[in-house]
């Protein structure tokens, strides 16, 4: 289908960045030890 505009496809691939940065444990967060879900729970809050 595709993506509508610009701005809808920046936000969309920038999240699938982000979820594979947690998977891959690319994101450090000061030594907490966390879940994949805890880390994508902190980014959305």
């Amino acid at each position: 289908m595709g993506f509508k505009d610009f701005r809808c496809a920046r936000i969309i691939l920038s999240g699938i960045e982000v979820m594979h940065m947690i998977r891959k444990e690319q994101m450090k967060d000061d030594g907490i030890a966390r879940t994949v879900a805890d880390q994508f729970y902190s980014l959305v809050m």
